[in-house]
């Protein structure tokens, strides 16, 4: 399944507003895309919701919001990633954006020193 137009708009418009994060870029995966910098996924769009990567120092940051994970089913299982729905203000607000992608950036970060 390949995006849409509007969710690809989207895409673009969200790396636009991480540039100040480096040189952050989209990649169609799953129907929607994975949002990379320096080689690390650390957000992805799927039904044109935005996700960014959490781990333990962030999680409660994103739950005390109220924002819901990212999840999908899988044979008639439901399966919960490590990543949560954006604050609607970061689409608002590049400082927002920027802050919340950093978080997102260093939990992948930490991810991948662990392996």
């Amino acid at each position: 399944m390949s995006p849409t137009a509007s969710e690809k708009e989207f895409s673009v418009y969200v790396v636009e507003l991480m540039q100040s994060l480096g040189p952050v870029s989209a990649k169609a995966m799953f129907g929607g895309y994975g949002i990379f910098l320096n080689g690390l996924m650390f957000g992805l769009i799927a039904d044109s919701v935005l996700y960014l990567k959490i781990d333990q120092q962030t999680e409660d940051d994103f739950t005390s919001k109220g924002l819901e994970p990212f999840t999908y089913s899988k044979k008639g299982k439901e399966f919960k990633m490590s990543y949560y729905q954006a604050p609607e203000e970061v689409l608002e607000d590049s400082d927002e954006m920027h802050h919340w992608a950093a978080k997102a950036y260093n939990a992948a970060l930490r991810a991948a020193e662990k392996k």
